[in-house]
């Protein structure tokens, strides 16, 4: 079945929701007025049951189908906080919050389910129960981590879950789905190189941090071509160096370097976290310095099952006539890793048309894409759950 009739019908108003949130956009743990709309618009749907302060500022609400003999417990997920970036789109709706924005679609993820909430409270043509997830603070707070701590999977009995990405460069309301990785885990490092801070004029007086932390950096890098086995894909940057001093004739005591670590493989990270403690290490020492490291485990690689992954594809090419289901991982990361860990699942990528890339200051939600997106949750439900 393709998008459905009233779904596409209802696109400016579910457009009109999208560009609220985005006009209103709220960091992570701070999505107070984003949740209170959601759970207001759920509990006018219609829905049985609905669920405010899961997980911080998650909102859950409960959609019971007109038959309920499978026992089937679905559930659909979206994110909704927004990042600390200044917009620059120039659209009509455009962030009234200085210095916060939706970079990354999360307010069209919200609308999406939203638009699919509506039709699924009003038609239930589904034989069991559909538990609709509005997550917060996905990008770096742990916001699925919090929801999962609260009881989210046992307390509504989710069997699977299911969730979507927005994609830049996919065209707008097409769908990319695949068994096994999609995305890579995200983890995050900081090192701290300590010498002798000094004059820049009287170098010999000084353990020079600046040129030991470049030496590391370099090294580091051959942790990738030399250490990790070459059919398993890993990405180390290191993205920050700070000095204590801006000075232009300072050397400084200490100089703090920061960075990432992208893999698919749980073994890679374990490989990858010695070698950057005795590279780190050593290199500093050959100039006189000292590195001490700091790693910080993010997110989860997020990977789908292979039966949910196939039921993910099926319900995007009903909806959309045509799926992709053969696409290299993305080495970007995605919290909802940790709900495919606690249950089965598939996350699905959303086309976005030629837009600006995630995180962009110029990124925005295409809302062409919203009926597909409603209409994949809507189909989930019905063909994962059909009436007899």
């Amino acid at each position: 079945m393709p998008v459905r009739n009233s779904i596409a019908e209802r696109q400016p108003e579910i457009a009109a929701w999208r560009q609220d949130f985005h006009a209103h956009p709220e960091l992570r743990n701070e999505e107070h007025r984003t949740a209170g709309i959601v759970a207001g618009k759920l509990r006018a749907f219609g829905c049985d049951e609905v669920t405010e302060g899961i997980g911080g500022t998650g909102v859950v609400g409960i959609i019971r189908g007109r038959e309920s003999g499978s026992g089937k417990v679905l559930g659909f997920r979206a994110d909704m906080d927004a990042l600390p970036i200044t917009e620059q789109t120039g659209v009509d709706y455009a962030s009234e919050n200085e210095g916060v924005m939706h970079a990354c679609g999360h307010d069209g993820h919200t609308a999406m389910l939203l638009g699919a909430a509506e039709y699924l409270a009003g038609t239930r043509n589904f034989d069991g129960t559909v538990v609709l997830i509005f997550q917060p603070a996905e990008e770096g707070g742990g916001g699925a981590k919090a929801m999962l701590r609260d009881g989210l999977m046992d307390r509504w009995g989710i069997q699977e879950v299911y969730g979507m990405h927005n994609w830049p460069g996919l065209d707008a309301g097409q769908f990319a789905v695949r068994p096994g990785p999609v995305l890579a885990a995200g983890d995050g490092f900081r090192i701290v190189v300590r010498g002798r801070g000094g004059h820049a004029a009287k170098p010999h007086m000084a353990v020079d941090t600046t040129l030991a932390a470049c030496q590391v950096v370099v090294a580091l890098q051959s942790i990738a071509s030399r250490n990790v086995d070459p059919l398993k894909t890993v990405v180390l940057s290191v993205c920050s160096m700070q000095t204590e001093s801006e000075a232009f004739n300072v050397i400084s005591d200490t100089v703090t370097l920061g960075g990432t670590v992208r893999y698919f493989d749980p073994e890679v990270q374990t490989l990858v976290i010695d070698r950057i403690r005795s590279v780190a290490s050593s290199t500093a020492a050959a100039y006189g310095a000292t590195a001490e490291l700091s790693y910080f485990q993010g997110v989860r690689p997020t990977i789908n099952a292979a039966t949910q992954a196939d039921i993910a594809a099926q319900a995007a090419e009903a909806v959309a006539g045509t799926v992709l289901k053969e696409f290299d991982p993305s080495m970007g990361g995605e919290d909802f890793s940790l709900m495919l860990e606690a249950r089965p699942g598939a996350f699905a990528l959303i086309g976005n048309g030629d837009s600006a890339d995630l995180h962009n200051p110029n990124y925005n939600f295409n809302d062409d894409a919203l009926p597909a997106g409603a209409s994949w949750f809507a189909e989930l439900a019905e063909q994962r759950m059909p009436v007899a």
